[in-house]
């Protein structure tokens, strides 16, 4: 939907690679929630963003070049596009982003035809939201599906449920109520589940706790965006998993972030053990090493 007519960043460009491991499972998150294929919001926001490079992804948080339009209350950035200075919708984070481009299929009467369809059906999605008029582009079908088909986008189509994470508690543990939270334990790391209208603020408050402790013993960023039903432990995290979890099965969508959280195994210890690049997420199927190092291949 956007052109760009702001100089480009000299910063760290994403490749496409991982731009898709970055938000592969918010793709798969928003198609189980709302009904857009993942291999589509995929490959839109690879498409419009540049892979999580252009301007108005970087400044915007704007991964779907989705303009203010009537009724847009929101934060807005301005930059040329069809027309000069046009107003662009502005996010304070990317997960706000893929929600809003949700919604935004979800909630307009020119998408309704679209959701008739298969999840499966990338060809007919991408050919409906061209015809709907989201893209100028004429050729912005055989864009989308290039993208789907060249990396494999639609294997995400195939996921009927986001793999459940969550810690098992330690059923010798005894922790109590704290000021009317939950403290539950997991690897001798005691921690809490996010319930709705949390925030990080009212988190560290209630349990006298400093902001950056919230942030680094879960290994996020203050940009980062709670949801309902997270985990968020309250001490760091241990450089293994307890006895008795020796090794993980990661399922398509798992990040080692999300594996990470479920054995309060610190994130940098997963990749340390598991000769795994930072950054990289596992393939579906493959063995991730809780409690020690793997050993390697012998040539």
């Amino acid at each position: 939907m956007s052109g760009y007519s702001y100089a480009q960043p000299a910063e760290y460009k994403n490749s496409p690679e991982e731009y898709i491991n970055k938000y592969k499972s918010e793709a798969i998150r928003e198609m189980l929630m709302h009904g857009v294929p993942a291999s589509i919001t995929l490959a839109q926001g690879m498409l419009e963003s540049a892979n999580g490079n252009s301007p108005l992804a970087i400044y915007a948080n704007n991964h779907f070049g989705i303009k203010c339009h009537r009724g847009w209350d929101g934060l807005t950035f301005i930059q040329d596009d069809d027309t000069k200075d046009e107003c662009f919708r502005k996010y304070t984070n990317v997960l706000d982003s893929y929600s809003d481009h949700s919604r935004f299929l979800s909630g307009r009467g020119r998408y309704a035809s679209l959701f008739d369809l298969k999840k499966t059906d990338y060809k007919g999605w991408a050919k409906g939201l061209k015809k709907a008029g989201y893209a100028t582009n004429p050729r912005y079908p055989q864009l989308l599906i290039s993208l789907i088909e060249r990396y494999k986008l639609y294997e995400y189509d195939q996921v009927k449920e986001m793999p459940s994470l969550m810690p098992e508690p330690d059923e010798t543990a005894s922790v109590p109520v704290l000021k009317g939270r939950k403290v539950q334990l997991h690897n001798r790391v005691k921690y809490i589940v996010v319930k709705a209208g949390d925030t990080y603020f009212e988190i560290a408050s209630n349990l006298d706790m400093m902001l950056w402790q919230l942030y680094k013993y879960n290994d996020l960023k203050k940009n980062d965006k709670l949801r309902v039903g997270q985990v968020i432990y309250l001490q760091p995290k241990r450089n293994r998993a307890k006895r008795g979890y020796e090794y993980h099965v990661a399922k398509r969508g798992e990040t080692m972030y999300a594996i990470s959280q479920k054995y309060a195994v610190k994130i940098k210890s997963l990749y340390r053990m598991n000769r795994m690049v930072e950054g990289s997420q596992p393939d579906p199927g493959q063995r991730i090493s809780l409690r020690k190092v793997i050993q390697s291949k012998k040539k």
